[in-house]
This record gives C-alpha cells, structure tokens and sequence, in this order.
C-alpha cells in the first residue's frame, strides 16, 4: 500500500508518541526506534527515515508533547547537532 509523505509524517508523529507511552516516565528514545518500527523491513532501509523522524519530533515540540536533549538536557531542536534523543514533556 503506498504511503504518501504526510501519511508517513503522521505515522512517524504517532510511533514517537506510542513508543514514549510504553517507557517509564522521563524515559527517552532514539529516533532510530521509531525509523525501524515505521520501515518494518530486515534491511538498513530504515536510516532513510532518520531525517523524517527528527523532523517528526520538532513537529511535536512545537505541539507541546515531547522534548529533545542532548546529554539529558533539552536542547532547542532548531541547534541540535549530532544524536538526540526524544523524550514526553515533564
């Protein structure tokens, strides 16, 4: 079934959420857990939604829902550079 852009944003937005659901409270991930959950295949195909999943997360800081850190702070997601992890809004 093919998935469109928006389809695939939204999905992503709400693999974030659902995966923050079933961690402990101030627990993060890593984008890369909601990239291999939405690609769902067996090979690396699933690094073509890194960008996709960090764009994913901003949306949802802006919406109030989540926040990204870098080594356990917050960052502001327009400077940051290099791994992050995505966590729910405390």
């Amino acid at each position: 079934m093919p998935h469109d852009e928006q389809t695939t944003d939204r999905r992503l937005e709400r693999v974030i959420l659902e995966l923050l659901d079933g961690r402990a409270p101030g627990a993060t991930i890593c984008p890369s857990d909601a990239a291999r959950v939405v690609y769902a295949g067996d090979d690396d195909g699933w690094r073509a939604l890194m960008e996709p999943v960090r764009h994913a997360a901003r949306r949802l800081v802006a919406a109030g829902d989540v926040e990204i850190t870098q080594g356990g702070r917050p960052v502001e997601p327009a400077k940051a550079r290099g791994p992050i992890r995505i966590r729910r809004c405390r």
